[in-house]
């Protein structure tokens, strides 16, 4: 390399300047609740919460001018996505997945004081271990605090599906699982093991069942395809560091005609409720222009979690606006929420499989939602039907 000139040192610096500058502006800016058009539910807010501009710059950019005299970025970052969520030591914390330019995805914390603003993340990203059969690619994380006293962190774990030579991009779903006390050390338990081919969108019930952990399944015949699959599963095991369901069973089928006649899976862990666990889940269904994806919630009995006792018909959450637009495009995922202990609810949804947002509602509200929006009318017919009811009333009140 030929040496560096006096006015390139001087260039050098400057654009370093210039980098932090920017980068302080965009990572400390407010972010102001969107008013206009509230629904009543929950509130957006007007900018993500995290992107991959939220990088910190050392871990992107070599900051040596003899080694990088052009301060280029190294080790770029594509897409920041699909975060969970906790609350810990009095901040939130996300921990998203982080898709670098090579396609790999790894896992980071950022935390924030308020929960919709100034994330930040910690100076390393995750050291996740490996398993005896190491995963190519870590992503989608669910964090929960176990009554057991752990926070666990369950995760889809790629590999190659050597059984398919010749397709490069034949891959094998598994649930990982990984338990911690502080974030940062990390024990990496035995992956999940059941009778379906692949599992992803994997969920631990933050409370025992009958003395026994539970868990939220998503069980598939293919990679992308659920075949004879599809649905959210349930399954126990006696003990979480031999993780094998013997028996699992379907408690939220897909279904025709719906937001989720594709496929559907859980998001976060379920909110305990008076009225039962509240859970969010994603629904998928084909439309003209590929698979659309939206959030939408159920409730399910207190004592027995894996039955569901009530679930409004229609979509909570679908993309809008930027949100639509995306590496996959038409999509909103969420797998992090936050109940505070005023009755706050924060929920971090992914958009487009792109950057983080957050909706903030309360639990009140979301207990309103659950019990008093119509269930699924049936046919067009009927739905006409449900509709003019609800006219009737109001042209009622006069």
């Amino acid at each position: 390399m030929s040496a560096v000139t006096t006015n390139q040192k001087i260039d050098f610096e400057k654009r370093r300047k210039q980098l932090f500058a920017e980068y302080e502006s965009f990572v400390s800016r407010d972010n102001a609740r969107i008013e206009r058009g509230y629904n009543g539910i929950f509130y957006r807010y007007q900018n993500p919460v995290l992107t991959a501009k939220h990088i910190p710059l050392f871990w992107r950019y070599d900051l040596n001018e003899t080694t990088n005299p052009y301060l280029m970025e190294r080790l770029e970052v594509n897409t920041v996505f699909n975060a969970g969520a906790i609350e810990w030591n009095g901040k939130i914390l996300l921990m998203p997945r982080i898709e670098s330019n090579d396609v790999k995805s790894f896992f980071g914390i950022a935390e924030s004081d308020n929960g919709v603003d100034d994330f930040r993340f910690w100076n390393y990203p995750t050291v996740m271990p490996q398993t005896d059969d190491p995963d190519m690619n870590n992503y989608d994380i669910r964090l929960v605090k176990h009554e057991d006293g752990w926070i666990y962190g369950l995760f889809c774990a790629e590999r190659k599906d050597k059984s398919v030579s010749n397709d490069t991009s034949a891959a094998i779903a598994t649930n990982a699982i990984a338990r911690t006390k502080d974030f940062v050390n990390w024990e990496r338990l035995p992956d999940l093991v059941s009778k379906s081919p692949q599992q992803r969108n994997c969920v631990l019930h933050p409370e025992f069942v009958n003395g026994k952990y539970a868990f939220y399944t998503r069980p598939m015949d293919g990679f992308i395809e659920t075949g004879g699959g599809g649905g959210i599963g349930w399954g126990t095991c006696d003990d979480i560091t031999c993780p094998v369901l013997e028996d699992e069973f379907i408690i939220e089928p897909k279904k025709y005609h719906t937001v989720k006649e594709v496929k559907n899976g859980l998001g976060p862990a379920p909110l305990k409720t008076e009225y039962g666990w509240l859970h969010l889940a994603h629904g998928v269904r084909r439309t003209a222009a590929g698979l659309r994806y939206v959030l939408y919630l159920f409730l399910c009995d207190l004592d027995e979690p894996w039955k569901v006792i009530r679930q409004p018909s229609r979509h909570f959450i679908a993309p809008e606006g930027i949100e639509r637009v995306g590496d996959v495009s038409n999509v909103v995922f969420s797998n992090g929420w936050v109940m505070r202990e005023n009755g706050e609810v924060y929920i971090y949804y992914a958009s487009s499989d792109t950057r983080m947002h957050v909706a903030t509602t309360t639990i009140d509200r979301l207990t309103d939602y659950i019990l008093n929006t119509p269930e699924d009318a049936g046919q067009t017919y009927d739905c006409v039907q449900q509709r003019m009811e609800l006219i009737d009333r109001n042209l009622k009140l006069g």
